[in-house]
């Protein structure tokens, strides 16, 4: 059993307003603004094992040039993307509590996780990145109060500054726009996740992106049909190269049997996987 050593206030804090923890329930050992015991905080899932070098998804098995069969029929808009830990257990339950428990106060530490992801870019991008938080419509903003995604990117930098002051990364969280309120993504299946995305964002001054690299940040990547949509307005508007940094990773897993009414082809899931024709790409481009 380990002892907690709490100051005479914060144990008489716990006496007279006991709190729990939001993710397990358990009895805060001190006074905090974050409600999230230190024994969740060291179960967050962190990624590891082989991934592939262009999305980010998790590789069974050996890939050639470490990338997933997705990426290779249909090479997303953006060159790398990162991410800090699975889209699993306290992971997930924290970002659910940032997002729809509004608990704003755990994006600091969210955010520096985030930045440990982000950190290795440095050796690709060494003179500085224009990032980018995925925005969310004016309507969802007003109704959550904040952009997770805005307030992770902030969090990140502040700790990229101090651990990499020469490394020069500017938030613009104006750059980007969504033009309609999107339904949420979470629930629906790959095709309509495209389709949910398709044409709701807009750079709002190109010139500010024009051959800039750009790191587009959100809380989590999926099927990445988000990134790639925003990616695409961003290269449409002149930006040199797209990067993407998320909290968190969910796999692809399972996603192409979501659809058995798709018009797929049994050559494809071969050794052989010959180029696909423009309806098959758009499948794999759906996930």
């Amino acid at each position: 059993m380990v002892r907690v050593l709490r100051s005479p206030v914060d144990a008489l804090g716990c006496t007279l307003f006991p709190a729990f923890c939001v993710l397990c329930g358990s009895l805060l050992p001190r006074l905090s603004s974050v409600p999230i015991c230190d024994a969740c905080w060291a179960e967050f899932p962190v990624l590891s094992g082989p991934v592939c070098a262009r999305c980010g998804d998790t590789l069974d098995g050996a890939r050639e040039a470490g990338l997933c069969r997705v990426c290779r029929l249909a090479p997303p808009p953006f060159v790398r993307a990162v991410a800090y830990g699975a889209y699993r257990g306290r992971m997930k339950d924290a970002i659910h509590a940032l997002k729809y428990d509004r608990l704003r106060p755990a994006a600091r530490r969210l955010g520096h996780m985030l930045a440990q992801a982000i950190a290795p870019l440095a050796a690709d991008v060494p003179d500085g990145l224009l990032v980018v938080p995925v925005p969310l419509h004016r309507l969802k903003h007003a109704q959550r109060g904040f952009n997770q995604a805005r307030v992770l990117a902030r969090a990140a930098l502040e700790a990229l500054a101090k651990s990499h002051p020469q490394w020069r990364l500017t938030l613009a969280p104006g750059a980007l726009m969504r033009l309609r309120a999107t339904g949420s993504q979470a629930g629906l299946a790959p095709r309509q996740r495209r389709l949910n995305v398709r044409g709701a964002f807009s750079v709002s001054h190109p010139a500010a992106v024009a051959g800039k690299d750009i790191l587009l940040v959100d809380d989590i990547l999926t099927t990445g049909a988000t990134a790639r949509a925003a990616a695409l307005a961003l290269n449409k508007a002149g930006a040199n190269a797209v990067y993407v940094a998320t909290l968190a990773r969910a796999r692809r897993e399972g996603f192409f049997r979501l659809s058995p009414s798709a018009d797929l082809h049994p050559e494809l899931f071969t050794s052989a996987e010959p180029i696909p024709s423009q309806e098959q790409r758009s499948f794999y481009i759906d996930h």
